[in-house]
């Protein structure tokens, strides 16, 4: 036998000896990253593991450029490198990163979706609304029937809200109620877009439909002075899920990385963060329209107040405007 097949056959047994340990750092290393209970014992293994692969990796690379090997070993060290050199998780100074960095990036990368969905939503507000006053008996293709009785009787379904339920329960289904409306305004759009364009459209003709009809019956004003406190913020908020959802399925349709998954995946991950911002906007929104919007102690000039303050409020963490400017890094 000469010197190089035993070099090959040596090099054979080493692999074979070592393919068994990759896959077992391979597994712990999944362990640590999946859980959040571990100990002392386990993290120092993790250590020693990814001390192991970077060894073996410089010898693969060394005597084995370019082989399944090679690459196998450069995805579980990669992996673990992440791992360990990942930042602890802070709840909180996550949050505020998100809001500060994230959310402004996200709202200049989405700017077309957004001026494209408002648009839509407001154009299929005014249809509603010419459709109903012209034609008042089809308010019941947009309305409920309770809805349309009450206010065929002179009065609102709005009216006596906190005397049927107290502020704080009508606030929390208020919330949850918007939160799914907003999550089916963006998850709707997987249907390559066609599900949030139909999701808009119904509701801009559905707030239209509300609106005309009201005024029909003489109910305009006290139906708008109801949602001053908490629309402006609330609808915007349906419009910016809505424009998540349009990017999700623009992803799919004209992706814009390597492959379609990449470009949907990273629209995922941008959308939820987005999704994270519209929840504690809408958040507020219950509140309001749970303790606010109800109560007739309030006159107009307030809830008009309320509303269009929290409205600069909402844009201002929305474009990031509220937050201080960075210092720049040093080069």
């Amino acid at each position: 036998m000469t010197a190089l097949q035993q070099d090959d056959a040596g090099l054979r047994a080493w692999l074979g000896a070592r393919a068994a340990l990759w896959q077992q750092i391979a597994e712990r290393i999944g362990r640590l990253g999946r859980g959040r209970r571990h100990t002392v014992d386990d993290v120092n293994q993790a250590v020693q593991g990814y001390r192991a692969l970077a060894h073996d990796l410089s010898m693969a690379r060394r005597v084995l450029p370019d082989s399944r090997i090679t690459r196998y070993l450069e995805a579980s060290y990669r992996q673990a490198h992440i791992l360990l050199t990942r930042p602890a998780h802070r709840l909180l100074g996550d949050l505020v990163q998100i809001l500060r960095d994230d959310v402004p990036a996200i709202t200049r990368d989405l700017r077309g979706q957004i001026l494209a969905v408002v648009t839509l939503f407001v154009a299929s507000a005014l249809a509603g609304a010419w459709l109903i006053s012209t034609y008042p008996e089809l308010a019941s293709i947009f309305l409920p029937e309770d809805a349309i009785n009450n206010v065929e009787s002179g009065k609102l379904w709005t009216e006596h809200m906190l005397s049927v339920v107290p502020s704080a329960w009508l606030s929390i289904r208020i919330f949850t109620n918007n939160i799914v409306v907003a999550c089916f305004a963006a998850i709707f759009g997987v249907i390559f877009g066609l599900g949030t364009f139909y999701f808009m459209v119904t509701n801009g003709l559905m707030v239209g439909a509300l609106f005309a009809f009201t005024a029909h019956h003489g109910l305009g004003l006290r139906l708008f002075e109801f949602t001053a406190a908490h629309g402006p913020v609330e609808l915007t908020t349906i419009c910016l899920a809505g424009a998540v959802g349009v990017s999700l399925g623009e992803s799919l349709v004209r992706p814009a990385l390597e492959t379609r998954r990449a470009s949907f995946q990273a629209a995922v991950v941008r959308g939820a963060k987005y999704i994270l911002m519209c929840t504690l906007l809408l958040a507020v929104c219950g509140f309001i329209e749970g303790y606010v919007s109800p109560d007739p102690t309030f006159p107009l000039w307030s809830r008009l107040v309320i509303g269009w303050a929290w409205w600069l409020i909402a844009m201002t963490f929305v474009t990031g405007r509220c937050w201080r400017a960075r210092p720049a890094a040093a080069p």
